[in-house]
């Protein structure tokens, strides 16, 4: 670790809020701390790059309506495994790279942002009181709202393995087998998994298009290896049918089962049904409608900054699926906006601190690349390296615990923030 021997210290304290403590929100705070401590975001690779020669007071406010970090990745795994479900939610006055002075955090949502007075309105969890927050620069980053099983619906972690603890014990006891409906990435994934976890449950997954992961924009040779590895994996995979009916039926033994109707008359009969069709819905409801688009998602420019016609728009920054940006929604592509938004605040904090002009970096168009995790399996594909599968794929892309631990290293939340 360089010594910050010879940094000049800046007598001005800036406030930043970040809105959302998940992939995008968590780098720009890591990125900040660093850059504001007068060393190298731990996110930068660029060779020869040179640590800033100021250190900067800095008060970090992060909002979220989880009491902790949650892998959102691991999803398909964590709500058919405790033992792995007890790994991907680490509350944030847990996590290490956090415990520090110039991080508060607070469980509640924002309500409200006025961004000509930079003051948010939020709703603290933990008292139920609404609470007035000024800041000096602000970073969006709530994500879109997800429903369950794409993600728990829990926002305490004890409340989320109780979850995962009934789901599970629904998961065994379903003798007649398990259906996931939806084949889209989550549903695909989570059919695997199931698979993967209980090879002696009879899975099967229900699709209404005729491809997988059919709302993409990925080859369809990318989409057919999915499905043809599923497959391999003795999981049923019913493609161009909808399920038009699902009734809760009492067996003779007072268990309850379910009936699925498909839309070609067809009747099934399942243990446990998992609902993986979902439209997501923006967060940003706290954010001025001249800042989003008709889908809610926040219009910024390759800054990150809110658009022009904002009060005080360039103090004020989204990151993650919040945004409205090319490319598929990735932990990867929300970790790399974190840090680039939270890079271009650190140049706003020195421009108004020593009247320089900023630096800032700015987004390129991201292209449509995706991983996904079957089993002990991936499928991935990118424009450069094409369609690629198999074990060591998994292995690169996911680790060994559905890419648990390439996010927190990569964030380094694990490691105590240095001085």
């Amino acid at each position: 670790m360089p010594s910050n021997e010879g940094l000049v210290s800046l007598a001005r304290e800036f406030r930043v809020l970040i809105v959302g403590g998940s992939y995008g929100g968590l780098a720009s705070a890591m990125t900040l701390i660093d850059l504001c401590r007068g060393r190298l975001a731990r996110f930068n690779f660029t060779p020869n790059a040179q640590p800033p020669q100021h250190r900067i007071p800095i008060q970090i406010t992060l909002v979220d309506e989880r009491d902790g970090y949650y892998h959102l990745i691991g999803s398909p795994k964590a709500l058919a495994s405790e033992k792995y479900a007890s790994k991907t939610w680490n509350r944030f006055v847990d996590i290490p790279a956090l415990k520090t002075p110039d991080i508060k955090w607070i469980q509640g949502s924002v309500h409200s942002v006025d961004c000509r007075r930079k003051v948010a309105q939020i709703l603290d969890s933990q008292t139920r009181r609404s609470r007035e927050e000024k800041y000096d620069f602000l970073i969006a980053a709530s994500g879109l709202r997800r429903a369950f099983p794409t993600v728990p619906q829990s926002l305490e972690r004890r409340e989320f393995l109780e979850e995962t603890r009934k789901n599970v014990e629904a998961i065994q006891n379903a003798r007649e087998g398990v259906v996931v409906i939806g084949g889209g990435a989550v549903g695909a994934e989570m059919a695997a998994e199931l698979k993967d976890l209980y090879p002696n449950q009879k899975i099967t997954l229900i699709h209404s298009r005729d491809h997988l992961l059919s709302a993409e924009p990925l080859p369809d040779a990318f989409k057919e290896r999915i499905c043809t590895i599923l497959r391999e994996q003795e999981v049923t995979v019913i493609l161009g049918q909808r399920v038009v009916d699902t009734t809760a039926v009492e067996t003779e033994g007072g268990r309850r089962v379910w009936q699925l109707t498909l839309s070609d008359g067809t009747k099934l009969t399942a243990g446990h049904v998992m609902n993986a069709v979902s439209k997501s819905v923006a967060t940003s409801t706290y954010l001025p409608k001249e800042a989003l688009n008709e889908e809610g998602l926040v219009k910024i420019r390759p800054s990150l900054q809110f658009p022009d016609n904002v009060p005080n728009a360039d103090d004020h920054f989204a990151v993650g699926d919040i945004v409205s940006w090319s490319g598929i929604k990735r932990c990867g592509a929300a970790m790399h906006k974190g840090h680039y938004a939270a890079t271009n605040v650190h140049q706003r904090m020195m421009a108004q601190a020593l009247s320089t002009k900023p630096e800032f970096v700015n987004l390129q168009p991201h292209p449509a690349v995706m991983a996904i995790a079957l089993g002990k399996n991936a499928v991935a594909y990118d424009s450069e390296g094409g369609l690629q599968d198999g074990a060591k794929t998994y292995a690169t892309m996911f680790g060994d615990d559905m890419g648990f631990s390439i996010c927190w290293n990569y964030m380094k939340l694990g490691e105590p923030c240095q001085a």
